[in-house]
């Protein structure tokens, strides 16, 4: 995968946890118990792609011009989009991505618990 920095970077987030799904063979990271982004890995353990929540428009946008972008694999294809790890995403959008899928979980919670996680 060559989006090596993403763990590190999606670990040092307010809150977030990580944990192997196994029943899925995705490493899901969460806020407050909700997925925002997931590995999904292969029958060989290996990156398959990587899952995110954007807004519908947005996510269009991007599936739109970018072909290693895809509508969510096994997810609502509305709201969830999956990057090919080895593709051609640049890292800074990839992490542009990233923030706003947490950024729509996180906003998904009532403004006490919001603060709970961010505090």
């Amino acid at each position: 995968m060559k989006y090596d920095w993403m763990d590190e970077f999606l670990l040092s987030k307010k809150s977030v946890t990580k944990d192997l799904k196994e029943e899925w063979n995705w490493i899901r990271y969460m806020i407050g118990g909700k997925m925002f982004a997931a590995v999904c890995l292969n029958d060989d353990n290996e990156p398959f792609y990587i899952t995110l929540k954007l807004e519908p428009l947005e996510g269009e946008f991007f599936r739109d011009k970018y072909p290693d972008i895809i509508p969510g694999y096994y997810m609502n294809k509305v709201h969830w989009n999956s990057i090919k790890p080895d593709g051609e995403v640049p890292d800074d959008l990839l992490k542009d991505m990233l923030d706003k899928s947490y950024d729509l979980v996180l906003k998904g919670f009532s403004k006490k618990r919001q603060q709970e996680l961010l505090a």
